[in-house]
């Protein structure tokens, strides 16, 4: 393809060689490769540095860091060398939890999560948000763009309302994308289609198995995926 297409292939495997082997089945369509927790826990900066070697594309670190200002400025100062993209950090730490990691990490775009795509309204009351997921989604990227943080995280039923009270300057990422076609059910509830989800004002869609479940069948198919998927973005 001429351009990479937003999306952001999550690399949720256990496998480091396969993850390297799913970089270049999608290289030049993707534009930034998700690690999360588990991949970091189980490969450590040795294993991002290698996904580096592979790739000119944006690294996205989804450790979802919270914890105390302290606690979450030295994890962040531990990243320094990596240089993510974007590296998550819960927008519900707080703005002094935000700021620190804004200042550990100054060219890295500390990515606030509002609500977890995971949730449902019922979820949300549950655990004690006073509002429904929309209104408490809005408040916690107020908060974490306030305190310094340049994307957010969000499902993509709040990226208008979001995208209204912050304005065009910050970065949406959306996971809870599924494509039209060939859909996957999984523990994701609020969710739309890749192009609902750009048309709402998304920058960049959180992506996987959709496109990784096709590996059983070869690179060549994944990447025929990929494609498809970024075809529907144009």
């Amino acid at each position: 393809m001429e351009t990479k297409a937003p999306i952001v292939l999550a690399l949720d495997t256990p496998d480091l060689e396969t993850a390297l082997e799913w970089i270049e089945a999608t290289q030049g369509v993707v534009s930034v490769y998700k690690l999360g927790l588990e991949f970091y826990l189980t490969f450590g900066q040795d294993g991002v540095r290698r996904v580096l070697d592979h790739t000119d594309s944006d690294i996205f670190l989804d450790l979802k860091l919270h914890d105390i200002p302290h606690t979450v400025s030295a994890a962040a100062l531990v990243l320094s060398t990596l240089q993510p993209k974007y590296l998550t950090v819960h927008a519900s730490g707080g703005p002094a939890m935000i700021a620190a990691a804004v200042a550990a990490l100054p060219s890295t775009h500390v990515t606030g999560v509002t609500i977890l795509t995971s949730l449902s309204e019922k979820d949300v009351r549950e655990i004690g948000f006073k509002e429904r997921a929309r209104e408490s989604a809005v408040k916690l990227a107020l908060i974490a763009v306030e305190a310094g943080a340049r994307a957010i995280v969000c499902s993509p039923l709040e990226i208008m309302s979001i995208r209204a009270a912050i304005g065009n300057g910050v970065t949406i990422i959306t996971p809870g994308v599924r494509p039209s076609n060939g859909a996957v059910a999984d523990d994701q509830v609020r969710t739309l289609t890749p192009r609902e989800a750009i048309e709402r004002g998304a920058n960049l869609l959180v992506i996987g198995r959709p496109i990784t479940n096709q590996w059983v069948n070869g690179p060549a198919a994944m990447r025929e995926r990929a494609v498809e998927i970024a075809q529907q973005l144009r």
